[in-house]
């Protein structure tokens, strides 16, 4: 008798019901309470990391599903994103869409599902589906203003690149299987290490299917130059969607990424590492340089996006402990600056009806809460001190010159200037402006968590990295460098 370890799969199996159960609940009281229902969805979602924290090492389903701390470590992020999402959706969102509470609640869980699964790919089969499970439901949520054509158009969008990008990383993925003779990576990574290595050196097979399946993934994570959906697509997308879409979505891109590349392909990091270094120069100076001419503040977040993910990838191409470690860092510390970002955006719009930058002017004499708190999420994404930001910047570019990518480091260090300001520009507009607003935001109690969880990461995780960056050390260390 196989031993499937059930056991481990237990915290996904629970959301997966969860999930199930919100809809089936909002149906049963005929969708009298959307704060009911937001906060049974958050609750599904704290619950599952209680159970996360009971971790147990291993694999289920043979080597199909692994439990280890790298899996860990991101689905930590999957869910703190997921929780934000929805802490800065009800009463704010789910007035929008009174008759679909319940299954805009529960699709944010089922893509969480898809995520938590991905993070535990011991295989090419499991990896894909587990992101296509991610995407399907975000495809859906990003057209769920039926009635608004930017956002209808939106998912349009979204589905038909994402459908093309899955095609792509899909063929890729076969051509390393009929390399390797297998869909386990670990046999992969020893297969066409006997096959390619050596005297044979790398070949047009492995070099094909590397391109492909980053593209794939590029395309995912908005990399340049397979970043030309995601304007568009934030932009329409209900705006704690496109928050979940720059977090969780992109933390999925990065781990399926790391268990290909870091797992099983890295017998050929030196010629994957100098491809991902070019489309990292490209996202950094690209997506600072286009943020400078937004004037819609969910476009403007979309191109930082792209820069920040191009500082990620500064730290994989370094193909070290280090390297990993400083990624997954700046993936949980972009958690709380993005996602509150994006939280003070979804409130003020609800609020004025208005995304334009220059709608924020004046907005700390009548708000000074929300102006404040947008400020620290602003300056952290910038990078200054002592905010979580600046820590993650820092270890990627430590990460990146340890390597010897030092070039790619000064670029990365220019963009990140460049960057300051676009972000001060909403600064200056909020608390550098002559106008008086009228109106003064008082936000949810839902959407109060998530911001002060928000600044209170940003500042504890700035001022005493060390449990963090240990808890990714220890992730790192699941990859034999």
């Amino acid at each position: 008798m196989p031993d499937y370890n059930l056991k481990l799969i237990i915290p996904e199996v629970f959301l997966f019901l969860w999930a199930l159960f919100i809809i089936a609940f909002d149906l049963g009281t005929r969708r009298r309470n959307s704060k009911l229902i937001g906060y049974l969805a958050m609750g599904g979602v704290a619950f599952t990391g209680i159970l996360l924290s009971t971790y147990h090492g291993g694999f289920a389903f043979g080597n199909m599903f692994k439990s280890d701390m790298l899996a860990v470590f991101f689905k930590v992020i999957f869910l703190g994103s997921a929780f934000m999402a929805i802490g800065s959706s009800f009463g704010i969102i789910t007035d929008k869409i009174k008759n679909h509470r319940g299954e805009f609640f529960g699709l944010i869980l089922l893509s969480t599902v898809g995520m938590m699964f991905l993070a535990s790919a011991g295989e090419l089969i499991t990896l894909y589906i587990g992101l296509e499970l991610t995407t399907i439901p975000l495809f859906v949520l990003a057209a769920y203003y039926k009635d608004d054509r930017i956002s209808v158009e939106a998912g349009l969008k979204y589905m038909i690149i994402g459908a093309f990008s899955s095609a792509i990383m899909l063929y890729g993925l076969s051509l390393l299987y009929g390399l390797s003779g297998t869909t386990d990576l670990l046999a992969m990574k020893i297969n066409l290490a006997y096959l390619f290595l050596g005297n044979n050196g790398l070949g047009w097979g492995p070099l094909m299917a590397i391109i492909l399946v980053m593209a794939g993934i590029g395309f995912k994570l908005a990399l340049v130059p397979f970043h030309m959906w995601a304007p568009d697509v934030y932009q329409g997308s209900p705006t704690p969607v496109t928050a979940l879409l720059s977090v969780g979505s992109k933390a999925a891109g990065i781990v399926a990424f790391l268990r290909i590349f870091t797992d099983g392909l890295f017998g050929f990091s030196i010629e994957w590492s100098m491809i991902l270094a070019v489309l990292a120069t490209g996202a950094v100076v690209l997506g600072n340089i286009s943020a400078l001419r937004q004037k819609n503040i969910k476009r403007m977040l979309a191109y930082s996006s792209i820069a920040q993910i191009g500082y990620v990838m500064v730290g994989l191409v370094a193909v070290n402990q280090l390297g990993v470690a400083a990624a997954g860092y700046y993936m949980f510390i972009y958690l709380f600056a993005n996602m509150g970002a994006f939280a003070v955006a979804t409130i003020f719009c609800d609020k004025t009806g208005s995304d334009s930058i220059s709608s924020y002017a004046g907005l700390s004499k009548s708000s000074p809460a929300l102006s404040a708190y947008m400020a620290v999420f602003l300056l952290s994404l910038a990078g200054i001190p002592p905010l979580g930001g600046f820590v993650a910047k820092y270890f990627v570019f430590a990460a990146g010159i340890k390597a010897g990518y030092t070039w790619l480091v000064i670029v990365a260090l220019l963009t990140a200037v460049v960057s300051l300001y676009y972000y001060a520009n909403v600064i200056k507009n909020m608390y550098f402006s002559a106008e008086n607003p009228e109106f003064k935001i008082k936000p949810p109690l839902s959407a109060n968590i998530v911001l002060i969880l928000g600044v209170a990461g940003l500042v504890v995780f700035g001022v005493y990295p060390e449990p963090i960056l240990n808890f990714a050390l220890d992730a790192a260390k699941v990859f034999i460098f």
